[in-house]
């Protein structure tokens, strides 16, 4: 893609989400973007149809990116990795002015729950691939643990990351060890 084209999505996106800070996503405009981005309304149009399709590809973009962040080259994530983890908590702390507006902009919950639709299928695939035996259905396990994963993330990055990424994995390694041992 071209530089430039680049550049102006990144621009618009970025000033998307400024707005979503300040704003609920019900009361953005098409010309508020345009302002904030410094760019005409006709270039917003050129990239997106309507502030639906910006919001959408703005949480495709970051989850990615924040997706990106986890994997090392040439590795699958097909399982939930300390060190997986670790680099996911860091790159959100890195990162966490815009994952703070993604995650609990009231109108607009559609990045958490995108979140919480990856973090279920990941899940999903350790939960298949560990084959534990614990009475309890897979898929009723693998939805209860991505939501208590999200709601942990959005805890940490709305109360300014109290814990460092290391002690975030450590505690929700032991958390879901004494849910396990639980059943």
């Amino acid at each position: 893609m071209d530089r430039r084209i680049e550049r102006s999505r990144q621009m618009i996106m970025q000033a998307f989400i400024g707005l979503l800070e300040e704003q609920d996503f019900e009361k953005i405009t098409i010309q508020g973007i345009a302002d904030r981005a410094n760019v005409n309304r006709g270039t917003v149009y050129l990239h997106f149809t309507d502030k639906y399709d910006l919001l959408e590809q703005s949480v495709e973009t970051y989850l990615m990116m924040l997706v990106d962040s986890c994997l090392q080259e040439e590795r699958v994530a097909t399982e939930l990795s300390r060190e997986l983890l670790i680099r996911a908590f860091t790159y959100l702390k890195e990162h966490a002015s815009i994952y703070r507006v993604l995650m609990t902009n009231k109108g607009s919950p559609t990045f958490r729950h995108r979140m919480t639709q990856f973090i279920k299928g990941n899940i999903t695939v350790v939960v298949n691939y560990m084959n534990l035996e614990t009475g309890i259905h897979r898929d009723v396990m693998a939805q209860f643990l991505s939501i208590s994963v999200t709601g942990l993330i959005e805890w940490w990055i709305v109360e300014s990351m109290p814990y460092t990424p290391e002690e975030m994995v450590e505690q929700m390694t032991k958390i879901l060890e004494a849910r396990l041992q639980l059943w």
